[in-house]
């Protein structure tokens, strides 16, 4: 669009959209239907005032996410075992130990995250995100900080299962604030920030672990002090997420023009901005649209990975030989190179159009590898080859943080994006239940071969997915083009209609 100033009061609505505002897009209330010249320095500066509202927080809280669930692995080596009965002895063999509890405290977590996912994702839409967000995740840091008080398994499952239900929120929340402030081209680098944390936070949540191991007095046990650590770091972010606006329509921290500005960007991408109507039509589409069900299934076969590595990655590591601390120590490397793939496919999805898919399927290859490597290598005193294979494994980031941006900047209309948010963590969730079920201690000589052997196969059906879901959008694409005739004025009107990806003629997908 050619260089202007803008103003809310160019903004114009037709007679019947001002009564039908519930039914669309909150941005048409301040743009209107017509598209208005808008200055790029402004643009720049709304883009910039954004990200460091939005980002830093959001990959804190994300960190703080990731950080609760992986700190189960390290609390596991700081006796949380022994004193809640995770692992017994093999009652088949006695001489062998059974960590199938230690597996299911695990595993319920996200059975719990299953049980939340939708309705936080129908309470993100109907009513204001921060509010919304700040409550439930005040509760987390509540529930979190009491799993120094569990006594037994049973009571470890159950707590488990509630934290799991109250931190489903986040990943679905913030991945539609990120769809509903940026452009498709801007999301893939905005997803992969947020979603970085998932290394950074292997590298900080790792060093804090091994901090907490230095403690030898107290009266508390040391895997104790590192949950009442993270539930009082997630009680700080609660109180920050209160102030978190639902939109940039309501972005308090812009100016008028520049609030202006970050909401008429957005037409040209016909992704839309928010809708606090709940649309069953939009359920239904999303529900019968098989490119979602490509995206959980590619998100369900590459999560796998997490649930063992992220639960089990430490003990594993300490059966080649290696003390408790080195075993922590070796989370920082997986952890870099997690956060270098994250950030890096995220970097190249934003510069260079249409390259998503592939990267996938590019950084999905080693991960095959080093589970393979894992397998096969001698599992020697101080063995480097599966150390090798191990940290490998962590281009997996890359692959979940490309399966979101695909994902969510490929879909319109709200009530279908909050579905399929809350459908791709429904597959994130189920990854992670099987994964630490593919680890069978008995199998521990023969280096799990299940695990790995699971891992590689469920690496494939990614990739095959991948490609299917590739010819797919490239299909609907040509069907679009081939069936309107571009005009601008049009385009213009159907922007904030709130319309899906399916009903919006001028919809491209992203590949």
């Amino acid at each position: 669009m050619e260089k202007g100033t803008t103003s809310p009061e160019r903004a114009t609505l037709s007679p019947p959209l001002i009564g039908a505002i519930g039914d669309r897009d909150v941005a048409i209330a301040m743009v209107g239907e017509e598209g208005h010249a808008i200055d790029p320095q402004i643009v720049q500066r709304a883009i910039r005032k954004i990200d460091w509202f939005l980002i830093p927080a959001m990959t804190i809280g994300y960190g703080l996410v990731y950080y609760d669930k992986a700190i189960l692995g390290s609390a596991a080596l700081f006796g949380m075992t022994t004193d809640l009965k995770l692992s017994i002895p093999d009652p088949h063999n006695p001489s062998a130990v059974d960590t199938s509890r230690l597996s299911w405290a695990t595993s319920t977590f996200y059975f719990g995250m299953l049980g939340g996912l939708y309705p936080m994702s129908y309470a993100l839409q109907r009513f204001e995100i921060g509010r919304v967000l700040g409550g439930v995740v005040i509760l987390w840091a509540l529930v979190c900080m009491l799993t120094a008080a569990v006594t037994s398994h049973e009571g470890l499952y159950a707590q488990r299962f509630f934290l799991g239900f109250i931190e489903s929120i986040i990943p679905t929340g913030f991945m539609c604030i990120i769809s509903g402030y940026y452009t498709q081209q801007e999301q893939s680098l905005r997803q992969s920030w947020w979603f970085s944390s998932t290394g950074l936070w292997t590298i900080i949540g790792g060093a804090l672990n091994y901090g907490f191991a230095q403690i030898t007095g107290g009266g508390l046990r040391r895997w104790q002090y590192i949950y009442l650590l993270a539930g009082s770091l997630t009680f700080i972010f609660g109180l920050f997420c209160f102030a978190i606006p639902s939109s940039p329509v309501s972005a308090w921290f812009l100016t008028k023009d520049e609030r202006f500005t970050a909401v008429e960007r957005l037409r040209y991408g016909q992704t839309g901005v928010r809708c606090t109507k709940y649309k069953w039509s939009q359920l239904k589409e999303a529900i019968l649209d098989i490119k979602i069900w490509l995206i959980a299934i590619m998100m369900a076969s590459a999560y796998t990975v997490n649930g063992a590595v992220s639960g089990f990655g430490p003990l594993i590591v300490s059966t080649f030989g290696w003390s408790t601390l080195e075993s922590i120590v070796f989370q920082f490397p997986l952890g870099g190179l997690c956060l270098i793939a994250i950030l890096l496919t995220g970097w190249l999805g934003s510069r260079y159009p249409n390259i998503r898919i592939w990267m996938l399927i590019v950084c999905c290859l080693p991960v095959i590898a080093g589970c393979a490597i894992i397998w096969k290598s001698e599992w020697a005193y101080h063995a480097a080859a599966p150390v090798v294979g191990y940290t490998l494994t962590g281009t997996f980031g890359g692959v979940v943080s490309l399966i979101i941006t695909i994902g969510m900047s490929n879909v319109a209309g709200h009530t279908k994006k909050s579905f399929t948010s809350a459908t791709i963590f429904v597959a994130y969730c189920v990854g992670n239940i099987i994964g630490p079920q593919l680890i069978k201690s008995q199998t521990k000589v023969f280096h799990y071969p299940e695990l790995w052997l699971g891992l590689i196969i469920c690496y494939c059906i990614t990739i095959l997915a991948s490609v299917t879901l590739y010819v797919v959008l490239r299909n609907e694409n040509r069907k679009k083009e081939s069936a309107v005739v571009e005009d601008d004025a049009e385009r213009a009107k159907l922007a904030f209609l709130d319309l899906t990806d399916m009903e919006n003629p001028y919809f491209r997908y992203m590949l």
